[in-house]
């Protein structure tokens, strides 16, 4: 059984960091691409970013130059580093994976952007 579960979430300040991660088990992780989406009050959930299993990254554009995904095979999690947030970063964020049709969310955690 797939299980997602995400920690990091939190209240930062506007020009802020924050770092999410992703713990994953009950798949093979290097064959999973790993991703995050977010979900504001009111909106769609969005992709953030994804990653594969040989580390080629895409990100929305909304974030690119200030977010980072990675992966460690280690210790079967992904990682989103986020830098210089903006109060329109502020959202659910959600870890996800996919197999075939079958798609994966883990619980979500609240990162709000705030002076």
């Amino acid at each position: 059984q797939v299980h997602l579960v995400e920690s990091g979430g939190g209240l930062v300040q506007p020009g802020g960091s924050q770092r999410l991660s992703c713990a994953a088990s009950g798949i093979i992780f290097t064959l999973y691409v790993m991703g995050w989406y977010r979900q504001a009050p009111g909106k769609e959930r969005e992709l953030v970013a994804t990653i594969t299993g040989g580390v080629i990254t895409n990100y929305a554009d909304s974030v690119k130059g200030r977010f980072t995904i990675s992966r460690d095979g280690a210790k079967n999690t992904v990682n989103l580093q986020m830098n210089s947030l903006k109060p329109e970063d502020t959202a659910v964020y959600y870890c996800h994976t996919r197999w075939g049709t079958t798609e994966y969310w883990g619980q979500g955690t609240q990162v709000t952007v705030s002076s």
